[in-house]
């Protein structure tokens, strides 16, 4: 039997993401709480809001494009490996996605970071 999803409701997880979240973390490890996300495993902090809105991904899906953020500074020194989208009212851990191993490196307090462009995609039921 074929599998289906509305689009709307892939779409409804996207926008609970983009509305939920307020900042956005660089941490040397994968955060599993709001907590961690800001304080344990944080590297740098800034507000930052998602501005674009879910679309098709090709043919497998719906995907909404986490915009490119400049010159987050940091704050802690470690190794840069995840990022976290997070809403500190309430604090809410929103999404964690891995830093691209190319894209990993060694920062200092006082470093300010770029973070590119990615997407969240939420896939057709397979």
């Amino acid at each position: 039997m074929a599998k289906y999803a509305h689009d709307s409701m892939m779409d409804a997880a996207l926008s609970w993401v983009k509305t939920n979240t307020a900042q956005v973390c660089v941490c040397s490890s994968q955060p599993t709480t709001y907590s961690e996300a800001t304080s344990t495993y944080k590297l740098g902090i800034a507000s930052y809001t998602i501005t674009g809105s879910p679309a098709n991904n090709g043919s497998s899906g719906r995907q909404i494009t986490v915009q490119a953020a400049s010159s987050i500074s940091i704050t802690s020194s470690g190794n840069m490996q995840h990022i976290a989208l997070v809403d500190s009212s309430p604090a809410t851990l929103v999404y964690v996605t891995t830093i691209p191993a190319s894209s990993q490196a060694s920062v200092s307090a006082s470093d300010t970071v770029n973070m590119a462009a990615w997407t969240i995609s939420v896939d057709d039921p397979a």
